[in-house]
């Protein structure tokens, strides 16, 4: 796990990806460098070290978990960060949602060239392309986004499955061929139905590509191609709305990614899908 210098503006969505996987003395280092921001770069070692109430070993050690070399490495990425979108102050209830709405959205979707991994992206859209049969699985709000997942992959000239029926998409899990893939999405990483799912495919020997908010949980554990998408500072109320902008713009990258790649098959389903839409528009 390195920190892409490119992506230095996010390095909290990086941070918050991968809390789930830290100790607890990291995990409180890892606070400090999401409380302090650009700030950081103010602090010595051992300043952040008392902050977070461990030793000054500690915190490199939580630096490197972090995929930084030392301390020093992280005080550079924080520097460069653009400064954060304060949460909106307006007395105006719906202004001030509408603004925060949006702001979370931002980190969202800004936050998505420090989490998502394009050696990931390409291994699974290799693994769409090979597959006979696809399972797309997802419950609760990441349903709406396993719809349209499955849509956008028949259009694409997939042979998809995507059950809303929690016990039909594991007995389609478990049916799945060896050379089939599931396609699991959950914000959590922690959906029961939809891990239960993806493990059952994996048992049956399909591949398993996971679409979650964070690098570690049991969805990522269970699969063999993780892509992470989220890690944004989330308001109470819009986490949901964010992590599912933020899932719904790696499927777009996906299925570019898995239009380049099968190349005519796949113009052949756009165009029969632009006539499916045509036929249905007055």
């Amino acid at each position: 796990m390195e920190f892409n210098s490119v992506a230095a503006r996010s390095l909290a969505a990086h941070v918050r990806a991968h809390l789930p996987e830290l100790r607890e003395t990291e995990a409180r280092v890892a606070q400090v460098v999401l409380d302090k921001g650009a700030e950081l770069v103010h602090l010595s070692v051992s300043d952040v070290a008392a902050l977070a109430g461990t030793a000054p070993s500690s915190v490199v050690r939580a630096c490197q978990r972090l995929g930084f070399r030392g301390y020093q490495e992280l005080k550079i990425a924080a520097a460069r960060q653009e400064s954060p979108v304060r949460p909106s102050r307006d007395a105006d209830p719906a202004a001030r949602a509408l603004a925060d709405t949006v702001r979370s959205a931002r980190e969202a979707l800004d936050g998505l060239a420090s989490t998502l991994s394009i050696d990931a992206l390409r291994t699974a859209a290799a693994t769409l392309d090979t597959a006979p049969r696809v399972l797309v699985a997802g419950a609760g709000l990441s349903g709406a986004v396993a719809l349209d997942t499955a849509y956008r992959l028949r259009a694409l000239g997939c042979v998809v499955d995507a059950p809303a029926d929690p016990l039909t998409a594991q007995l389609s899990a478990g049916l799945l061929p060896p050379q089939g893939a599931c396609l699991a999405i959950s914000h959590t990483g922690a959906t029961r139905s939809t891990v239960d799912a993806a493990r059952r495919a994996r048992a049956a020997g399909a591949s398993v590509i996971a679409v979650t908010s964070y690098a570690r949980s049991p969805l990522s554990e269970a699969g063999d191609c993780t892509l992470v998408a989220g890690g944004q500072d989330l308001i109470f109320g819009l986490e949901t709305v964010a992590s599912r902008l933020a899932h719904l713009a790696v499927v777009d990258a996906l299925c570019q990614t898995l239009l380049t790649v099968r190349g005519p098959e796949a113009e052949r389903g756009l165009a029969l899908s632009a006539d499916v839409t045509a036929d249905h528009t007055y």
